[in-house]
């Protein structure tokens, strides 16, 4: 019995400190999306240019993600996570001390690649936690990324509005947030393969169930990035905001995504995957609608409140489902990974294509198109729902993977 609940006790604590590592990620996110505005003037970009240099952010972790795995298989959780997001907090510096374009794509190369590390090695440990304690946890971590990310933006607001040089806003920031990401590595679990397993492969190719549920992760999670990246630029561009009303409507939307996926455990078990994600997928298509009609940037900030709203919880009911879609969960996870990921650091770079050859205004219509595919496609996640473990398994039933 003591084993039980010393076994229970440790769980809890890997879960609150893979929690934290959650918010130290995003809060990085959070602090450099509200100075995107200065980084393209600092630059001298135009929106096409700003895009394409934000491709390179896509280029850089499709590079290195698949490296991940490796470098977990060979040192252990604990010691990869907290290499690799030091790596991603220190990165912060890069966008800002670019002058021109070849400079910034890349400094957001080296961005890109370890926030993709960094990101699939957190994802792994919040699903193995996840397992060990025997019901849904994913939406409140994907929270706790979101309100990381509106700490940073809340920052970030304020040095806009102060006129603050973001060289210096983002070496402090990094400085504080390589720190705490140090500290909390230290209580996340250190799981470490067998001597016997095989590390795993480069490159797999995702199980059919993986691309059904990823198509539906896609949708969101493009919106998700190209809201975060362009909120400011739309603001401030098609309607003449200041920078610091531009940076809040940044804010706003990271906000309404931070309250839902915190909520978002509670609201699927009431209402189940399927219906949180058709729901949320309405509310999405919505607030785009009202984002591409807004002629004032009050109508504009309730659009991209809404979008936050609507698809906060599709990103963890994606994996959610993809770890119990198949005799392959962790294939399917990380190809569900893979597709969502990829789509949030392609979808800034699209965004500014679209607008250097029409405008933002047709950007969001896009935007608003693939949130109706989240209501017309949710059923995908049916299949993981219906084989979700029971909420009542004991943390204990589940074997630690330690050597």
């Amino acid at each position: 019995m003591t084993e039980v609940v010393d076994e229970q006790r440790a769980v809890r604590h890997a879960r609150y400190a893979v929690a934290a590592v959650f918010a130290v990620h995003g809060a990085v996110t959070g602090t450099f999306a509200t100075r995107v505005p200065w980084v393209q003037d600092h630059a001298s970009l135009s929106s096409g240019q700003l895009g394409f240099a934000l491709a390179f952010t896509a280029f850089g972790a499709s590079c290195a993600m698949p490296l991940a795995g490796g470098i977990t298989h060979r040192f252990g959780s604990r010691a990869s996570l907290r290499v690799l997001l030091a790596m991603w907090t220190v990165s912060l510096v890069l966008p800002a001390l670019a002058p021109n374009l070849l400079t910034l794509c890349l400094a957001m190369f080296v961005y890109g690649a370890s926030a993709g590390m960094a990101d699939v090695a957190m994802n792994a440990l919040g699903v193995e936690v996840e397992h060990r304690l025997g019901k849904s946890i994913m939406s409140g971590l994907h929270g706790m990324w979101s309100a990381g990310a509106l700490v940073g933006s809340a920052a970030g607001t304020l040095a806009a509005h102060l006129g603050s040089d973001a060289r210096v806003h983002f070496a402090l920031a990094a400085a504080v947030l390589t720190v705490l990401g140090l500290v909390v590595c230290r209580w996340v679990p250190d799981l470490r393969a067998a001597e016997e397993d095989e590390a795993p492969p480069r490159f797999a190719l995702p199980p059919r169930s993986a691309l059904l549920i990823g198509a539906v992760g896609f949708c969101a999670v493009f919106a998700e990035g190209a809201s975060l990246d362009w909120s400011a630029v739309y603001l401030r561009d098609r309607l003449e905001s200041s920078a610091g009303l531009a940076a809040a409507c940044t804010t706003g939307f990271m906000l309404t995504m931070a309250v839902a996926r915190i909520a978002g455990d509670a609201v699927v078990n009431r209402f189940g995957s399927v219906g949180t994600v058709r729901a949320g997928g309405v509310l999405a298509a919505f607030g785009g609608l009202m984002i591409v009609l807004a002629g004032h940037p009050a109508v504009a900030m309730t659009g991209f409140a809404l979008m936050g709203l609507g698809i906060a919880v599709v990103v963890p009911l994606c994996f959610a489902a993809a770890g119990h879609s198949g005799p392959n969960p962790s294939q399917a996870i990380a190809g569900v990974a893979t597709i969502t990921y990829t789509s949030g650091l392609v979808a800034p770079s699209l965004i500014g294509g679209v607008a250097q050859a029409t405008n933002l205004t047709v950007s969001f219509a896009v935007v608003t198109v693939l949130a109706c595919g989240l209501a017309a496609f949710a059923g995908v996640l049916r299949s993981g729902e219906r084989n979700r473990p029971k909420l009542s398994r004991p943390a204990a039933a589940v074997p630690d993977r330690r050597s």
